[in-house]
């Protein structure tokens, strides 16, 4: 499960991109306009039967990853990778079965210990510079969500990274947000509308 983290193509196509240049045409509203028209959204993110889930900003371009397979351990995965050009910044979405199809209940500290022991071994692994540089816990309506915070060269460049892991029944959900690592303000500004669930 934790392999279909590991984008290089994917990481590097999105931070390396330049900001396109937005073409904003600007209408004027009638005089007597009855209805404000509500703000626009960016994609919806849902998770876990909907027990962990958040709204990325406007600008946000979702595509599907490549389903999990048995050779690499992410039989049954499937997720969809949220890319902004703008802000030169990807969010990937993944969910499928637990280790061994365990049953873990919404909250099982034994369950997130081994992930995020999982988790960091896989990307010691895959990224020789991953640092591990933080973690946090927070609950979703009793749902046990583990964040961890990290650096490494992706995608040909230095990046921060903050991931959040959640399981709950038989399968466990990983979000991981992948940012310019001289880009902490918008990092952080992601970070905590995710865990806001807005």
């Amino acid at each position: 499960m934790f392999r279909t983290l590991s984008h290089a193509a994917l990481v590097a196509a999105a931070l390396t991109l330049a900001a396109p240049a937005m073409a904003h045409t600007h209408s004027h509203p009638a005089k007597h306009t009855a209805k404000k028209k509500p703000a626009p959204t960016g994609p919806k993110v849902s998770t876990l039967k909907g027990k962990f889930h958040f709204t990325l900003p406007v600008g946000y371009v979702a595509s599907p990853m490549d389903a999990g397979d048995a050779q690499n351990g992410t039989s049954g995965a499937k997720g969809t990778l949220y890319q902004s050009a703008k802000e030169k910044r990807v969010v990937m979405a993944s969910e499928g079965p637990t280790p061994g199809n365990v049953t873990v209940s919404d909250y099982d500290a034994d369950f997130l210990d081994a992930a995020v022991k999982n988790f960091v071994k896989e990307q010691s692994a895959g990224l020789p510079d991953f640092k591990k540089t933080g973690e946090k816990e927070f609950t979703v309506k009793g749902l046990g969500v583990r964040e961890i915070d990290s650096t490494a060269t992706q995608g040909g460049g230095p990046t921060r990274s903050t991931v959040f892991l959640a399981g709950s029944g038989s399968s466990m959900a990983i979000v991981q947000v992948i940012s310019r690592a001289d880009d902490q303000k918008g990092h952080e500004a992601l970070v905590k509308k995710i865990v806001a669930g807005k």
